[in-house]
């Protein structure tokens, strides 16, 4: 996990409608990065629903809500229109932004053990520094913790 205070790492990622989103584009907007592991499985749309019925509050304080996650541009704008979702959900399929905010972990299902995303969620400030970190979030909290901590 990152450290609060740390600058937010850069990243040039793809969005659902396939146009280019780069960190820097929200300097002067509080960001919740929110790292999930897969679109349209119950957890990832719990976490996604909340964060929708939530943005326009989330709006209200400056903030934009970006989700990541290694499923495809395609998948993304699917699981996009089958719920509405009024954010930007960002597409990193080498996992070079998932590394990069230290989200890929080894995780165990089954007693198999495998390499994914752990559900994490930074707030970003105005200024690109990390001012808040989640770790091992539970999809139904997030949003409101999020909404509180902004």
């Amino acid at each position: 996990m990152l450290k609060v205070g740390q600058k937010a790492p850069a990243f040039t990622l793809l969005d659902q409608n396939g146009e280019k989103h780069s960190l820097k584009d929200y300097l002067g907007q509080k960001v919740i990065l929110y790292f999930y592991p897969k679109d349209n499985t119950s957890g990832c749309t719990k976490q996604a629903c909340g964060f929708r019925d939530r943005y326009p509050a989330i709006q209200e304080k400056g903030a934009v809500v970006l989700g990541i996650s290694k499923d495809s541009v395609a998948s993304h704008k699917k699981f996009e229109g089958n719920h509405d979702l009024p954010f930007t959900l960002l597409s990193d399929p080498d996992a070079k932004v998932i590394q990069k905010y230290d989200v890929w972990k080894e995780k165990s299902m089954y007693g198999r053990k495998y390499m994914g995303i752990e559900r994490s969620t930074y707030l970003i400030d105005e200024k690109g520094k990390i001012i808040k970190a989640f770790q091992k979030v539970k999809p139904a909290d997030n949003p409101d913790e999020m909404l509180e901590a902004l």
